[in-house]
This record gives structure tokens, sequence and C-alpha cells, in this order.
């Protein structure tokens, strides 16, 4: 898949991917006109949608009753000494909370293995492991 970027006025930012067009801006406060969710929005909500698809898709092959799937995230920037699970000393880490509530008729086993499904969505597996992005500038 290809997204491409058009800059429009101060930091609005018109995102195409595929058939699909979308505004990035930030809000006011930053000195953006707020057109359109901030690029962490997106990110959460990335996540989000990659994690619901994956619980729905493993439920639906197991013909589990998962009814509906809501979820809450936000993401912080904290130091790493403050962080119990994290390696590295004297850094600054983002750290993202994500709260996700299951609805339907489903057993305590069945939300236990559906909790670790969504740590395995694919977007999961990219803000978790390691990333390289290959710039080319013209």
């Amino acid at each position: 898949m290809t997204v491409t970027l058009h800059s429009g006025q101060k930091y609005q930012q018109t995102i195409r991917a595929g058939h699909h067009s979308f505004i990035v801006d930030e809000p006011v406060i930053a000195g953006g006109d707020d057109a359109g969710p901030d690029p962490y929005d997106y990110l959460l909500a990335s996540l989000a949608g990659c994690t619901a698809i994956t619980l729905f898709m493993y439920a639906r092959r197991k013909g589990w009753a998962l009814g509906e799937v809501e979820m809450s995230l936000g993401i912080s920037r904290i130091h790493s000494d403050d962080c119990g699970h994290c390696q590295e000393e004297n850094t600054f880490v983002d750290e993202i909370e994500r709260h996700i509530t299951l609805r339907g008729d489903l057993s305590q086993e069945q939300r236990e293995r559906l909790a670790y499904i969504a740590t395995r969505c694919p977007v999961h597996k990219t803000l978790t492991s390691p990333t390289h992005i290959h710039d080319t500038v013209t």
C-alpha cells in the first residue's frame, strides 16, 4: 500500500491511502486549525482498529459470541526511570495505555485468550518491535 501526503495551510495535511482521503492537523493550541485529528490520534486509531478487527476475526473463526468491542487509548511520554518494565535508563519512553471492553457471552477463558490475541494484531506487533524507517529526500 502506498500512502501519499499533500501539504496544506499551516500544519494541515491531506493524506491519500488507496481511494480514501483524510486530513491530519494540529489543535489550535499547537498552532493548527484543528481541521482533523493529530498524528498521534491516527496512531492510536490504527492500533484500536487493528486490535478490534483481529479480535473479531479470531472470535468468528472460533465461533465465539463476541458482540462488541470498546476501546479507549491514550499515549504519554514518561521517563524510563519511572517505568517498571523499561530496559533503558535516562531516556524517555512512549507508553500507550489501552483499555479493552469485550461485550458478548464469553467465558473467562475466552476473555483471557482474546486479551492475548489483542497483543498479536499486526499494528501492535509493529509498535512493539524494532522498526526501521528509510528516508529518501529529493
